[in-house]
């Protein structure tokens, strides 16, 4: 099995990985006659003779979605490596800091949840000077931590106040930060004890986060990161 891409509107192949030469981690370089160009914020965008003329009776989508000269814009963010494209988020995912830096928040969490201490995360910043994330960790791996080293603790709610977890935590996001760029980092966090999920109305059924759901939901607690 080998990775590709494409959108529905591009009739749909743009990429894919050659068998000869599969480049995992990305969804392989552009097939013959189709061109490919990032724009300044990543977007991926398109043209060949696969992409589509418009949408039918909705002219307003076709402007918002295609250049007078024939691009699709895909919607996607990716980046190049060796010549292939790997796809990092979806443009409507990012975020322009206060700064004017785009930030792609998908992949920080991606990478964070590597960590088993973090079981879900949702990073924030937009308009703000700083990249912040709310957390939620792993209360399992967190209470066994506690246990370890014979710290008394009473509820979740417990635990996750306790000066040598929120240590913990700092020391874990500080490593994974360095996989990012400084404005990319996560400077401030707040740590949420209760999971996410669907009947919540936090996840989607596909387990994907309603993120502004979740940022109003916990907007106190994005507060407490800005704060002064």
């Amino acid at each position: 099995v080998y990775e590709g891409y494409g959108p529905t509107e591009n009739s749909p192949v743009i990429c894919v990985n050659r068998k000869w030469d599969p480049q995992f981690g990305t969804v392989g370089p552009p097939i013959d006659g189709v061109e490919v160009k990032l724009e300044d914020d990543g977007e991926i965008i398109t043209r060949s003779a696969s992409v589509m003329q418009g949408y039918y009776k909705r002219p307003d989508l076709t402007a918002e979605t295609m250049t007078s000269d024939g691009w699709l814009k895909t919607g996607d963010i990716g980046v190049w490596v060796r010549g292939n494209i790997k796809i990092t988020d979806r443009k409507k995912e990012l975020f322009k800091t206060s700064g004017g830096k785009y930030v792609a928040p998908q992949p920080i969490e991606n990478k964070m949840k590597e960590s088993r201490l973090i079981e879900q995360i949702l990073v924030v910043g937009a308009g703000e000077k700083f990249v912040g994330a709310l957390i939620v960790p792993s209360m399992p791996m967190i209470k066994e931590w506690m246990k370890e080293r014979e710290i008394p603790f009473t509820s979740k709610e417990d635990a996750i106040c306790n000066k040598e977890v929120l240590q913990l935590m700092k020391d874990t996001v500080d490593k994974y930060n360095e996989n990012f760029n400084h404005v990319e980092q996560i400077k401030k966090f707040e740590l949420l004890c209760n999971e996410w999920s669907v009947d919540g109305g936090e996840m989607t059924p596909k387990l994907s986060m309603k993120r502004k759901v979740i940022m109003e939901k916990f907007k106190n607690s994005i507060e407490k990161i800005y704060a002064a």
